[in-house]
C-alpha cells in the first residue's frame, strides 16, 4: 500500500528556499510509517503547477493521501485534495494538522474531497488507521478521527497523547524518501517538546497538545543532532519548541552532552522571559547557542494582560539584559495592531525595544487562529462568526482588518536599533573564558563591518584551541573567499570537509573554486 504525505503552502509567489520546508509533524508521521513497514513518500507540492502534481500522483499511485492543513494554507490544502480526488478517485484522502484539528466540520462538508480528518497528535492514530485500511478491517471506532457516515458527521473520542516522545523515530532517517524537499534545510529544524507551559490568548498550542508539556530526553536530542551532522553535514540547528527552556535541568544536561560529545554546533531556540536565568544562558552559550528568540509582544503591561502573556516589562528587561550581557544574539517577537491599543501603549513598546537592544525581531499583526482563546471569545461576543475561516479567502485573518500604525512603527524601530548595535566582546570573554560561540559572533560582527583582520583573529582562535571544530575553518574559508583569495578559501573549506564530510556549503565552495 502506497501512502503519500504531502503539504502545499499557500504562499506560491515566494521564491525563498524556506518554502521547501514541511511541517515537522508530517516528517514524524513519515518516519513512523516507514518504521512500521509501510511504503510512504513525503512530498512538498508548494509552488508546483497542477500538471506537475498530477504527474507525481500518477507516478507514485498512492492508495492513501495525507494532507497537512494549517490556517495559512487551509484553502490551498482543500484545492490540493480536490486535485488528488480527480486524479485518483479511488484513493482515501486524510487531512490533519493544526487547522484541521479544530475546523474538521468546515472540511467534512457535503461533497468534500476529504474522507477523514485526524484530530490532534496523529502518529498513533495514523498508524492504527493505515493498518486497518490496509487489512480492510473496521476503522470507524479509532480514537482521534472525524468523518461523515450516512450523511452525518461522526467524531470519535480524542486520542491519548504519547507520553514518551523518545519512542518516536527520528524523521531525518527517512527524509530522503521524498520529493520537493530541501533535505539540509529541513533537517536544520528540530523539535524537542510538545506543548507549552504558557496559555497566551493568541496561541492554540494548549488546545492542540494538551495542558501537559512533554519532553524528549537530552540524549535523544543529541543523538538526532549527531545523526543529522553525519548524514547531511549540518553544523547549525534551530530548535523550534514553543519554550525550549521550560525544563531547566533538561537544558543543562543537553548542554553538557553537546560539550561532552564535541558536537561543535551552533544553534538557536525560542524561550520565555520567565524561563531563563544567568547560569542557564551561560551554559547554553558554551554549548553553542548563538541566538535566543523571546516572545516579548509588547512593552505595555495593559496589552500584555490583554494578550494573556502573564509577564511584565521589568521581567522582559531582565531576561534580555542577561542574554545581551552573556553575548548571545537576542531576537524578539512583537505583536502589532491590537484592538484598543493606544499611542501610549505603542510608545511603551518603542521605549522597551530601545532599552533591550534586540539584534533582530519580527512584527506580526494580531490574528485569529482556531483553538485560541482570542478566537473563542470573539465568537462568543459576536465580534466574528464561527465560520470566519471558511468564509474568508485571506490567508491570515487579522483582528484589525487593516494594518495600523503600530506595525510600521515597530519595524522602523527594530531596523534603527540594529544599525546602532554595539557589543563588548572583551567583557564576555573575561566572564566565560574560551567559548567558540563568542569568537564566531565576534568574528562575524567584525566581518560585517569590514574589519577583516579582527575577524580573522577571532576565527583563528577557534582553529587554534579546537582544531576539530569546523566553525573556525569554515568562517576562515568564507572570509578569504569574500576577500578574493579563493585558493586560500578552498584550503580552509577542505579542512571543514575533513571534519564534516557532508557539509553542504563547503562542498559547494570547493567544487566552484
Amino acid at each position: 500500500m502506497n501512502i503519500l504525505l504531502t503539504y502545499q503552502s499557500g504562499l506560491s509567489h515566494r521564491k525563498d528556499r524556506y518554502i521547501n520546508i514541511l511541517p515537522t509533524g508530517l516528517c514524524y508521521l513519515h518516519a513512523c510509517l516507514q518504521e512500521a513497514g509501510f511504503n510512504s513518500l513525503l512530498a512538498n507540492f508548494s509552488a508546483w503547477a497542477p500538471s506537475r502534481i498530477i504527474h507525481e500522483l500518477l507516478l507514485f499511485e498512492p492508495h492513501i493521501i495525507g494532507i497537512s492543513q494549517w490556517t495559512h494554507n487551509r484553502h490551498h490544502s482543500i484545492e490540493l485534495a480536490r486535485l488528488c480526488r480527480s486524479t485518483l478517485p479511488n484513493s482515501i484522502i486524510i487531512m490533519g494538522g493544526g487547522h484541521a484539528t479544530f475546523c474538521y466540520a468546515d472540511i467534512l462538508t457535503d461533497n468534500s474531497p476529504v474522507d477523514i480528518v485526524i484530530r490532534g497528535e496523529a502518529e498513533s492514530t495514523l498508524l492504527e488507521l493505515v493498518d486497518a485500511l490496509s487489512s480492510k478491517s473496521m476503522w470507524q471506532n479509532i480514537p482521534g478521527l472525524a468523518f461523515r457516515f450516512n450523511g452525518e458527521l461522526v467524531v470519535t473520542p480524542p486520542r491519548k497523547n504519547i507520553d514518551n516522545l523518545d519512542r518516536l523515530p527520528l524523521p531525518a532517517r527517512y527524509l530522503d524518501i521524498s520529493v520537493g524537499l530541501d533535505l539540509e534545510l529541513q533537517s536544520e529544524f528540530i523539535v524537542t517538546t510538545r506543548g507549552c507551559p504558557s496559555t497566551c490568548f493568541f496561541c492554540s498550542s494548549p488546545d492542540f497538545w494538551g495542558k501537559k508539556v512533554r519532553f524528549r530526553s537530552p540524549s535523544a536530542i543529541v543523538e538526532e543532532i549527531l545523526f543529522i551532522r553525519q548524514k547531511y553535514g549540518l553544523i547549525y540547528f534551530s530548535i523550534r519548541d514553543d519554550t525550549f527552556t521550560a525544563d531547566r535541568k533538561r537544558v543543562l544536561e543537553f548542554c553538557s552532552l553537546l560539550l561532552e560529545k564535541n558536537t561543535h554546533i551552533l544553534w538557536n531556540c525560542q524561550s520565555r522571559v520567565t524561563a531563563i536565568d544567568e547560569e542557564l544562558v551561560i551554559q547554553m552559550k558554551r554549548a553553542g547557542c548563538e541566538c535566543i528568540q523571546l516572545g516579548v509582544e509588547s512593552g505595555s503591561p495593559r496589552i500584555l494582560r490583554q494578550l494573556g502573556k502573564n509577564i511584565l516589562p521589568h521581567q522582559i528587561e531582565k531576561a534580555c539584559s542577561q542574554i545581551r550581557e552573556i553575548g548571545i544574539n537576542l531576537s524578539i517577537y512583537l505583536i502589532s495592531d491590537i484592538p484598543g491599543e493606544t499611542s501610549n501603549d505603542i510608545l511603551k513598546t518603542v521605549a522597551l525595544v530601545r532599552h533591550i537592544h534586540p539584534d533582530d525581531g519580527y512584527v506580526s499583526p494580531l490574528a485569529y487562529y482556531p483553538g485560541t482563546q482570542l478566537y473563542k471569545e470573539a465568537v462568543a461576543s459576536n465580534s466574528i462568526t464561527a465560520e470566519i475561516f471558511s468564509d474568508s479567502s485571506h490567508a491570515a485573518l487579522y483582528v484589525v482588518s487593516a494594518k495600523g500604525r503600530s506595525s510600521q512603527r515597530y519595524i522602523k524601530e527594530l531596523t534603527r536599533n540594529q544599525q546602532e548595535k554595539s557589543t563588548n566582546f572583551k567583557q564576555q570573554k573575561s566572564r566565560l573564558g574560551y567559548c567558540y560561540a563568542t569568537h564566531v559572533i565576534a568574528g562575524e560582527w567584525y566581518r560585517q563591518r569590514g574589519e577583516f583582520d579582527k575577524a580573522e583573529l577571532e576565527f583563528r582562535e577557534i582553529t587554534s584551541r579546537q582544531p576539530q571544530n569546523p566553525w573556525g575553518w569554515f568562517l576562515l574559508g568564507d572570509l578569504y573567499s569574500e576577500r578574493g583569495n579563493t585558493r586560500k578559501g578552498k584550503e580552509y573549506y577542505v579542512k571543514v570537509l575533513e571534519i564534516v564530510p557532508e557539509h553542504g556549503p563547503s562542498k559547494a565552495a570547493v567544487s566552484l573554486a
